[in-house]
């Protein structure tokens, strides 16, 4: 990176494809809580998935930045793709721990239902002395459940912050929850719709609607 924003947030995921979800969700974060950029990193090959199925990474990465465009606030990264092996977590955050430096903020924005399967994760320990991580509401995941599991299975340590905002490692990280609109868009849903031969319109930016049509993704083999 030619400059290195002060508070940067990253935003992983297989983006198979990327949609208005994601996106929203982004455009939220980054502006609740200042960050300068958001990076989006399709992983490369994920960790908990089968990779028979999974559009190539290159494909993935192509429709990622269609999405994004020239936003202020939103970029992407194709680090992952440049790593060898499965795209860990933990890879990447150590990875841009030392690219931001000691007197940056680093954002791991994923979703609750991620964070209460974290320790199914590899070094999932270390990640909580990285990053904050900022945690996005899902339908059907209590909130209530996060304190418990955090000083149960990453450290005892764990304090809540004040007027229920999340958590704070001993080592100065938080664990922020954040609300955002809550769009009912899975891209498995937009799959199974191109699948169907179903309109997948106004569910994602139109130049990776138009990517998916063009290239024939998601259609049965």
């Amino acid at each position: 990176m030619k400059t290195k924003p002060k508070r940067l947030g990253l935003f992983g995921g297989t983006f198979n494809p990327i949609h208005y979800g994601h996106l929203r969700s982004a455009e939220e974060v980054a502006e609740a809580l200042n960050l300068r950029r958001i990076l989006f990193i399709p992983a490369a090959l994920p960790p908990h998935k089968a990779p028979v199925g999974v559009t190539p990474f290159e494909v993935r990465l192509t429709m990622t930045r269609l999405a994004v465009g020239r936003h202020p606030r939103l970029a992407v990264s194709d680090v992952e793709g440049r790593r060898p092996g499965k795209s860990y977590s933990i890879d990447t955050l150590r990875y841009f721990r030392e690219e931001l430096g000691p007197q940056g903020e680093l954002y791991f924005i994923l979703g609750l239902d991620a964070v209460l399967e974290i320790s199914s994760w590899k070094d999932y320990r270390e990640l909580f002395t990285l990053s904050h991580f900022v945690v996005l509401d899902r339908p059907g995941y209590d909130r209530g459940q996060l304190g418990e599991l955090l000083r149960r299975q990453v450290h005892p340590g764990f304090k809540p912050l004040a007027d229920g905002r999340g958590f704070q490692h001993p080592q100065g990280c938080q664990v922020l929850f954040q609300s955002t609109t809550l769009l009912d868009i899975s891209a498995t849903r937009i799959r199974q719709s191109v699948q169907q031969e179903r309109s997948i319109r106004y569910l994602l930016p139109e130049r990776v609607r138009r990517f998916i049509l063009k290239n024939r993704l998601y259609k049965a083999r």
